[in-house]
């Protein structure tokens, strides 16, 4: 079995640094958050890494996506390392966590208890109704499309919309039902001062791009024993496949493609 201490020191060295996964990008646009140019992508570059700084071996940066021009390109690129880093944290710490600890109600109207956390994340997965699986993949989808929208009130983040700026979720309280934004739902960060944002914005992207390689290190580890050696003492062998969430339930070539 994982080793809940080990699990939760990781857990911890993450946690000091939780304040500032979504911060910078929620806010008002500064010098270097609205990155319209390769030179503000080289100046966000040297801030969050002075060693490495500015890293783009296939030349993305001086790309013309869909013909949609250079800038807008560049505000793909920067929502798309947001968003993947933000989902990468959620997946590092959820990995901690439900390694450790699972809801103790039932899962199910039936009264299903939540997968054990005897099992791993992945056999967790696996463990789970595929209702409840399509329950999730129904909430990311309309995520999705509330950002792409710009919640009806934002420009599209390719047509200069701040990269990451989740939009405000105002709209559907007001018609339809209530419910929290994603960042900051009571303001408490309305003042928050550039100099704030600006490293908040600089810790995000860090601890995004550090997150990535934590989940895969343990997705990894459980799939490949020995592959990653610094976690053979508490990966647990997974014999499925992380990169097929619905494997052996959905297929586009069945009968029946949803599995219900």
């Amino acid at each position: 079995l994982v080793s809940p201490t080990m699990k939760l020191a990781a857990l911890s060295l993450l946690a000091g640094s939780a304040a500032a996964f979504t911060a910078g990008p929620q806010q008002a646009a500064s010098s270097t958050s609205l990155s319209a140019t390769k030179a503000d992508l080289e100046a966000i570059a040297e801030k969050a890494n002075p060693t490495v700084k500015f890293y783009d071996p296939l030349n993305l940066s001086d790309k013309n996506f869909w013909g949609q021009g250079n800038e807008a390109t560049i505000g793909f690129l920067r929502q798309s390392e947001i968003k993947h880093g933000r989902i990468a944290m959620f997946a590092f710490v959820g990995y901690i966590v439900q390694s450790n600890f699972v809801f103790p109600w039932a899962q199910t109207l039936a009264g299903t208890p939540h997968p054990s956390p005897d099992l791993s994340p992945e056999q967790q997965w696996d463990a789970i109704p595929l209702g409840a699986k399509w329950q999730i993949f129904a909430v990311i989808s309309a995520l999705e499309l509330w950002d792409e929208c710009g919640g009806g009130s934002l420009p599209h983040y390719m047509r200069g919309r701040q990269p990451g700026k989740f939009p405000s979720f105002q709209i559907f309280r007001d018609n339809v039902h209530p419910v929290f934004d994603l960042y900051d739902p009571f303001g408490f960060n309305k003042n928050m001062s550039e100099e704030t944002k600006e490293r908040r914005l600089v810790a995000e992207l860090n601890n995004g791009r550090l997150a990535q390689l934590g989940i895969f290190g343990f997705l990894c580890a459980d799939k490949i024993p020995g592959s990653v050696p610094a976690l053979n003492g508490i990966a647990i062998p997974y014999s499925g496949d992380p990169m097929i969430p619905f494997e052996g339930q959905f297929s586009y070539l069945s009968g029946n493609p949803f599995g219900l």
